[in-house]
């Protein structure tokens, strides 16, 4: 029998909608989650609980554990079935392997969310894996989910980081979690894909008819809405992949998959912030061929959505869709360029200039191997009126300098800022220190402060830094 507090966990009441459960078993597996011998709340996001309409005051860390360890809310959990392209190659074999759709909420804004779990136990499709999440694995997602979210990246975060018992993996005894992931959907490019290989075009209709109906409402009762949906995922998807470029963030593992049919970035596994601006670095160690290296993000996501054509073929016509993905490069290029010229502090400049600005301050980046974050929060930090009188006031001061080369390019970027500066009036000058405040967070993400959060954890169980990082990255990232 429950006990008082369990029965009044506020979890329990929120205002659930069968909508991907309402189709049919066609697309999900019911199962089991595992039941945890031990459980520790190690992170509670209470900055998610007024979406819910929840006060954090009232949301004890009891309810927590019931509610993401003990999985005790009385919703269905549904392992989704879906295939994917990995590196390239058509993957069958893939679905939830160790995670479940743990019900879908209306939030107060009026949009569906989804609760998913990660590290829950096994379901058909773990295949031989164990369906355990590690408390690394767990606390890095937590990181990259909440330090994309305050730099202004569209993507999925964790409600929830709960640690379990210890397993074993590879031989090694490693600490255990369950996650639980809140984002706009789990519907995947996979999702299709898996329909399309199993030749259901009516699954594909109904998918595509559920998608449209509950996160694409506003094309929902126009007569080509079914094109108006692959137009608009287009747009996100470049604007998404925009802004993880310019905030130097690689994703690591860009398969078919990981690409949710919102444009919302999600699943955070070998990530990385470049420290560097280096285009050809890569987040994965197995990733030896680079094919999801920093650079090539972009095409990578446009072959993500030339892949999703096929399925949406049986709906769709492939001559419109293929029309509407040949404007992916210029919607991508329109996206980066707005994205980086707030980081440089402007609204707009002419076309011609933007792409100066941009190239110039890459050539400059690349060169001299100043950090991708550091360059930009010394213009952040050192911007001033004095600027326009003189370019050689232009971050005088640095030492990262070291060579003829470098010297030379950092002339011809500062001229080159100098003279943008000089057609601003004043009010335009105070908005661009404005923008630089906002558009450039003192602290980002890099991996030795994850790994040192890490040791904190495994070797004195402190979580203290852990604790503090988190509360950087929301203060100095929000502008």
């Amino acid at each position: 029998m429950k006990d008082r507090q369990s029965t009044s966990n506020p979890f329990f009441y929120l205002n659930y909608e069968l909508a991907l459960e309402s189709l049919d078993n066609d697309f999900f597996d019911r199962v089991q989650p595992a039941n945890f011998s031990q459980l520790t709340l190690r992170f509670r996001n209470d900055k998610l609980l007024p979406i819910l309409g929840l006060d954090s005051a009232t949301v004890t860390d009891r309810h927590f554990l019931d509610f993401c360890g003990r999985f005790r809310g009385g919703q269905s959990c549904l392992a989704l079935r879906y295939h994917g392209h990995q590196f390239g190659q058509y993957n069958p074999y893939l679905g939830d392997g160790r995670g479940f759709l743990y019900g879908q909420v209306r939030g107060i804004d009026g949009k569906l969310y989804d609760f998913g779990t990660k590290g829950s136990g096994q379901t058909p499709h773990s295949q031989s894996r164990d369906g355990r999440l590690t408390l690394k694995g767990g606390v890095r997602e937590v990181l990259a989910a909440e330090a994309l979210h305050y730099s202004g990246v569209k993507t999925s975060r964790c409600l929830s980081l709960i640690e379990t018992e210890a397993f074993t993996r590879d031989g090694e005894t490693v600490r255990g979690s369950v996650m639980v992931r809140f984002s706009r959907s789990h519907l995947r490019f996979g999702t299709f894909e898996r329909l399309d290989y199993y030749d259901r075009p009516d699954l594909i209709q109904k998918l595509l008819d559920h998608g449209i109906q509950y996160y694409y409402p506003h094309l929902w009762q126009q007569q080509d809405c079914y094109i108006r949906f692959y137009a608009e995922l287009v747009k996100r998807i470049a604007q998404l992949v925009a802004q993880w470029m310019a905030v130097g963030f690689c994703h690591g593992v860009l398969n078919t998959d990981n690409m949710s049919i919102t444009g919302e970035s999600f699943d955070y596994g070998p990530y990385a912030f470049i420290d560097t601006y280096n285009p050809y670095f890569t987040a994965a160690a197995f990733d030896r061929q680079g094919r999801y290296s920093y650079r090539n993000q972009p095409s990578i996501c446009r072959w993500n959505l030339e892949m999703l054509q096929r399925p949406l073929s049986a709906v769709i016509p492939v001559s419109e869709m293929e029309a509407i993905l040949e404007t992916f490069p210029q919607l991508y290029t329109q996206y980066y360029h707005q994205q980086m010229l707030h980081k440089l502090g402007f609204e707009r400049l002419s076309f011609l200039e933007t792409e100066e600005l941009i190239d110039l301050t890459l050539q400059l980046l690349f060169l001299t191997k100043v950090g991708y974050d550091q360059f930009f929060r010394e213009l952040r930090q050192r911007f001033s009126l004095q600027w326009c009188e003189d370019a050689d006031y232009i971050l005088h001061d640095l030492e990262f300098l070291v060579s003829g080369e470098e010297v030379v390019i950092l002339k011809r970027w500062c001229w080159l800022y100098h003279q943008l500066l000089l057609e601003r009036s004043l009010r335009e000058l105070e908005d661009i220190a404005q923008r630089l405040q906002q558009a450039n967070p003192t602290l980002v993400l890099l991996k030795p402060q994850i790994e040192s959060v890490w040791k904190s954890i495994a070797e004195a169980d402190n979580w203290q830094p852990f604790v503090k990082l988190l509360e950087q990255l929301r203060f100095n990232n929000s502008g």
